[in-house]
C-alpha cells in the first residue's frame, strides 16, 4: 500500500523562484542567452555503479579514463556530487528533481504519473531520446502496467533504445543480460538476443545516440544516457573478449582477481564510449552547441577495491557512507564552460532538473519541482548560488538499511545523531556527536535543523514484500534558514 501524505503544504514554487533570483543576480537569463545562438543541446550520461575513486582525474590509480580526464581538464570537474546509495532511488530523484520521500515507492519503478526532465525538455521544444538502462516499469513487483513497452516514450522521450523495459534477465530466450547478445526494446519493439547475437549492448546504445544526434542536428536535442556499464556481472568487453564463446560471454569468472580485471576493463570501455560520443559531436559540428554532463548513479560495487591517492577504497554501493554516495560529475561545454575549473560546490541529484530548466530557458512553472537548486550559472564560470547542504531520505525497499542524513562538504549528520568529519573519516569510524567543540556544535545544530524539517524516516529494512510505503508529495520544502 502506497500512502501519499500531505502533512504540510509545500509552498511551490518558492524554492525555485529563490534560485532564479540568485541566478539573475549573478548572470541573468538574458545575458546567458546572448552567449548562445540557440538553446544548447544537452547530453546527460550516467554510469552505473561507479564512484569517484575509479577515475584518473579524481585520483584513481587503477584505471585509465583519458577521455573523461580530458573533458575535465578542458571543462569543469565538480568535487562534491552526491547520489543516493543505489540505482533506482537515484534515477527517480534525478529524473523528477524531487527528494525520494515525495515519490519513491518501489525498487525498479518510476510512477507513470511523475513528470520527468524528458517532459520538461519536450515542452521546451527539444527532440528527446533515452538509451541504456530503463528498469523502471515495476517488473520486480509486477506493478500495474509493468508490461507496457511504451512507458519510456510516455516518460517524455520521443525515441528510446533500452534494456529491461518489459523483459527481465530470466524471461527472454537466450538470457536477458545487458552486455553480450542483449534483449533490447527500441521505441517499444523487442529486439531479441538472437537478433542481437554477437553484439555488445553498450556499443548499440552509443550507435543509437550517434544516429539520433545526426538526424536531429538542426534542432535542439536532449539525450539521457543511463549506461549499463559498469554494473556486474564483470565480463569481458569487445577489447578483451578474445576467443571466448558468446554463449558464456555474460558469465563473470569465479576468480576475484579476474573479476577485478574485467571491472577495470569495463571502466576503460565506458570511457572509450564517451570518447565516441564526443567525437561524433565534433564530426557533426555540434561540440560548441552541446552541454555534455557525466555522472554516476551510486558508488562502486562492494566487491571492488581500488587504489586512490595512495590508499585502498572499497566500493560502498547500497550504503550511505561516502563510498556509496559520492560520485563523479564532469561537465564539458566547449567555449562556454571555463577550462580546467575544479568546483567544490555541493551538487545533489535534485539539482539537475532545475539546471535543465535554465539551459532550456523554461520559465518557472507550478508543475515543476522545487527541491533542487540550479547550477547552470556555474557552467559559465559565474558565481551562482551554490547549495550549503545535501540531504538523503533513503529507503530503497531492496534489502538495504534505510536512513536519513544531511551533510556539508565536510560534515555529515545522520538522523540517529551520528556525526562525522567525512573527508578525514571516509569509513565513518569516529563519531563526533559527543564533541564539546563550539564550532562543531554550531555545524551539528544547523544540520539538525534540516533533519527536523524532514518527514518521518523509515526504521525497518524494506523488501519487495513491504506493504506500507508512505510518500509525502506535498511536504514543505526543506530550508536551512533559522
Amino acid at each position: 500500500m502506497v500512502l501519499s501524505i500531505s502533512a504540510r503544504r509545500c509552498p511551490r514554487p518558492v524554492g525555485w523562484l529563490g534560485g532564479v533570483l540568485s541566478f539573475v543576480a549573478a548572470l541573468s537569463l538574458g545575458e546567458a542567452a546572448d552567449r548562445l545562438e540557440r538553446q544548447p543541446n544537452v547530453i546527460l550520461i550516467m554510469a552505473d555503479d561507479v564512484g569517484w575513486e575509479a577515475f584518473g582525474c579524481y585520483g584513481g590509480e587503477d584505471y585509465k579514463t583519458p577521455h573523461l580526464d580530458r573533458l575535465a581538464a578542458t571543462g569543469i570537474r565538480f568535487e562534491h556530487c552526491y547520489s543516493t546509495p543505489i540505482c533506482t532511488p537515484s534515477r527517480v530523484k534525478l529524473m523528477t528533481g524531487q527528494y525520494n520521500f515525495r515519490n519513491y515507492t518501489h525498487f525498479g519503478y518510476l510512477s507513470p504519473k511523475e513528470r520527468t526532465f524528458g517532459h520538461l525538455m519536450q515542452g521546451a521544444g527539444y527532440r528527446t531520446a533515452i538509451a541504456g538502462k530503463w528498469q523502471l516499469n515495476g517488473l520486480y513487483n509486477l506493478l500495474p502496467g509493468h508490461q507496457d513497452s511504451t512507458r519510456p516514450l510516455q516518460a517524455g522521450f520521443h525515441e528510446s533504445l533500452l534494456w529491461q523495459v518489459t523483459k527481465g534477465k530470466q524471461n527472454v530466450d537466450g538470457g536477458g543480460e545487458r552486455f553480450w547478445n542483449p534483449p533490447l526494446e527500441h521505441n517499444g519493439r523487442l529486439i531479441t538476443p538472437q537478433e542481437n547475437w554477437g553484439k555488445y549492448g553498450p556499443d548499440l546504445f552509443v550507435d543509437f545516440i550517434c544516429e539520433f544526434m545526426a538526424q536531429n542536428r538542426e534542432q535542439p536535442f536532449f539525450v539521457y544516457y543511463p549506461m549499463v556499464l559498469v554494473h556486474d556481472p564483470f565480463v569481458r568487453t569487445p577489447d578483451t573478449l578474445g576467443d571466448q564463446s558468446l554463449e558464456v560471454a555474460n558469465k563473470a569468472p569465479k576468480d576475484p582477481a579476474e573479476r577485478k580485471k574485467n571491472f577495470v576493463d569495463m571502466v576503460h570501455y565506458m570511457d572509450k564510449l564517451i570518447g565516441r560520443i564526443e567525437a561524433k559531436l565534433e564530426a557533426l559540428g555540434l561540440i560548441e552547441e552541446t552541454l555534455l554532463m557525466f555522472t554516476a548513479d551510486n558508488g562502486t560495487n562492494r566487491s571492488i577495491r581500488s587504489q586512490w591517492l595512495g590508499r585502498e577504497i572499497r566500493g560502498g554501493k547500497g550504503r550511505m557512507k561516502d563510498m556509496g554516495t559520492h560520485v563523479p560529475f564532469i561537465v564539458s561545454w566547449k567555449n562556454h564552460a571555463p577550462r580546467g575549473a575544479v568546483y567544490s560546490d555541493l551538487i545533489d541529484f535534485t539539482d539537475f532538473y532545475p539546471t535543465l530548466m535554465e539551459a532550456a530557458r523554461w520559465p518557472p512553472n507550478w508543475v515543476d519541482p522545487v527541491d533542487g537548486q540550479s547550477f547552470f550559472p556555474r557552467l559559465f564560470g559565474a558565481g551562482g548560488n551554490p547549495r550549503d547542504w545535501v540531504f538523503w531520505h533513503y529507503q530503497p525497499y531492496w534489502g538495504q538499511l534505510p536512513g536519513q542524513a544531511v551533510r556539508t562538504a565536510d560534515y555529515k549528520l545522520y538522523g540517529d545523531g551520528r556525526f562525522y568529519h567525512v573527508p578525514k573519516d571516509l569509513e565513518e569510524g569516529h563519531d563526533l556527536s559527543q564533541s564539546v567543540d563550539p564550532a562543531l556544535a554550531r555545524v551539528r545544530g544547523r544540520l539538525s535543523h534540516i533533519l527536523k524539517q524532514a518527514p518521518p524516516a523509515h526504521s525497518e529494512k524494506g523488501s519487495s514484500r513491504t506493504t506500507i510505503r508512505p510518500t509525502y508529495p506535498m511536504w514543505v520544502d526543506l530550508d536551512d534558514r533559522h
